[in-house]
């Protein structure tokens, strides 16, 4: 395993040629992506092309059917499962269009969650979580559970959680599609700030050429095949 940290605008997660298929119905038909320590990537395209399913196997959530998926020169494609899951625990963060809180914890305990798992005693989880629902807005909802928040503190505090570990690559699905264009745009703002601060990369998957347009790059993908590279103005 390759321990070096790549430097900016160095390849950090790669695939090539992936294909997968669910049943009989192909969702990656030989798509390959680049993405670069320290970018935003925007993944775009129509309703059903395989933007969701690209970004998981990227983040090592689904394994492919046919292909190779690197992390800085490790094959995920090829890791057992304990792997990926110390991988999803430390270097990966997922946000998901509806947040994916767990409505029994308060935003506190949501946020703190990660860094517990990861060993982090209490005490000093909820501190951290604390100084980031502060950055975000939203510390006056700490003891708030997920059903007593507006879409966008929910959003916020699922950034909140994403990037309480300090991940090298935060993988993002539709993070603003459920919300409007105010809450959203103000989602983005935020994820892209901590992103650039911190150094993370991040890959975006999106419809909304408003929230593309906050990426370095954008790939759309077409049928399961990735088309043409943009370059974001």
């Amino acid at each position: 395993m390759n321990t070096t940290e790549p430097a900016p605008g160095q390849p950090l997660v790669t695939v090539r040629e992936l294909r997968k298929a669910y049943g009989s119905t192909p969702a990656l038909c030989g798509a390959s992506a680049e993405l670069n320590a320290g970018e935003i990537l925007a993944l775009t395209g129509p309703s059903g092309s395989g933007k969701s399913t690209l970004l998981h196997c990227m983040a090592g959530i689904v394994r492919p059917d046919h292909g190779p998926v690197t992390y800085r020169a490790e094959r995920l494609d090829h890791a057992p499962e304990e792997r990926l899951s110390e991988l999803r625990r430390t270097d990966f963060a997922v946000m998901f269009q509806f947040g994916q809180l767990i409505p029994e914890l308060t935003t506190v305990d949501n946020v703190s969650l990660p860094l517990i798992l990861n060993g982090t005693d209490r005490h000093t989880a909820q501190k951290q979580a604390r100084t980031w629902l502060e950055r975000f807005g939203v510390l006056d909802r700490a003891e708030a559970r997920p059903g007593e928040l507006s879409g966008g503190q929910a959003q916020r505090v699922a950034l909140a959680r994403a990037l309480v570990t300090s991940p090298k690559v935060v993988f993002a699905d539709e993070p603003t599609g459920a919300l409007d264009s105010l809450a959203g745009e103000q989602v983005m703002t935020e994820l892209t700030s901590a992103a650039r601060e911190s150094g993370a990369a991040v890959l975006l998957v999106t419809h909304d050429a408003t929230i593309a347009a906050y990426a370095d790059r954008e790939i759309r993908l077409t049928d399961g095949r990735t088309a043409t590279l943009e370059v974001s103005a």
